[in-house]
Formats: C-alpha cells, structure tokens, sequence
C-alpha cells in the first residue's frame, strides 16, 4: 500500500469519484488547502510507487471481504475480530444513503456499533458484494438489485490482518456511475 489512510481517501474520493477539494474537505473535517496538500501528495506517492507497508493482495482481499460479510450481516463480533482498536471510518451518504455520520467516527467499538445499526435498516436479501480494486487495493461494491448502494475501500495496518481506515460513499447521487459489471 503506497497511501496513508487520508491520503487514500483524498485520492479515492478525487481521482475515482471526481469530488472537489472543498467537497472533500467537508467530508473529512479538513480545509481545503490541506486537502489539496494531501491530493498531491497522494498522486505523489502513486506515482513513485513508494510503499508506506505493503499488505499482500490476496491478504488485503480476504480482510476486505471479512468486513463486508460482518457488516452486512450484522455480526458485532466479527467486526471487532476484523476492526483495529483506533480505526477510523469516513462516510459519505449525502443525507440520502444509509451512512448517517457527518464525522469521521473513531474507535472499534463506535464504528462497529454504526455498522451493526446500519445493517439492520438494510433489505433483506437482494444485496449483492461485487470486488474490484482501487488505487490497486481491494474494493467492496454493494449491490440492492441493479442498484448500487455502497462503495467501501478499507485501509489495513501495517501487519496487515486489520482494518486501520474504513471510507465508504453511499449517497446514491454520487455512485450512478457505478455498474454490476
């Protein structure tokens, strides 16, 4: 992994989802000067392919898909097995997803208890978990029907067996360029 946790989501919610500097500060609870700051340094980074800790592939998709399995099916445990004590989850749900954090939230058990509560309100089957990779890491897209519903990139420590970072977008305004395949 070549990113921090908000330079990832500097750069996922710029270079993926096309937000603005100012939108993302917003969302992040920085300026937008040190959103640019951590933009650039972001494409830095990218681009000189100067790894901060590096997670294996295969390790990086395996915790991926243990989150989304524990938080769509509610499983309180499991996600405070795959959630770091200090992780950070940064949502984007624009008053019309399910997300329901203006702020980053803080803590495994904070974050846990959002999902678990989160997970509750969804429908009852029809939801389908499609992977695919951002920024050349895992990335879980959720599905109701043909419909989007989330997009979630988790960041890992460095040892690489817990989720650091989670950021997820599911306003549905912003996710209409998503497709099933």
């Amino acid at each position: 992994m070549t990113l921090s946790p908000l330079e990832r989501a500097v750069f996922v919610l710029h270079e993926v989802f096309g937000f603005g500097h100012p939108e993302i500060a917003g969302m992040l609870g920085r300026t937008p000067a040190a959103v640019r700051q951590l933009a650039a340094r972001a494409r830095r980074h990218v681009h000189a392919r100067r790894p901060r800790h590096r997670t294996e592939p295969d390790v990086h998709a395996q915790v991926t898909e243990r989150f989304a399995a524990a938080a769509l099916g509610g499983d309180l445990r499991a996600l405070l097995e795959v959630l770091a004590p200090d992780v950070t989850l940064w949502t984007d749900g624009g008053g019309k997803g399910p997300a329901t954090s203006l702020r980053p939230v803080h803590g495994r058990d904070r974050v846990a208890a959002l999902f678990v509560s989160v997970a509750a309100t969804l429908p009852d089957g029809g939801l389908d978990i499609r992977y695919r990779r951002v920024a050349g890491d895992p990335c879980a897209l959720v599905f109701s029907g043909d419909s989007p519903l989330a997009v979630v990139v988790v960041d890992l420590t460095p040892d690489g067996d817990r989720i650091a970072g989670i950021y997820s977008v599911t306003n549905p305004d912003k996710l209409t360029g998503i497709r099933r395949t």
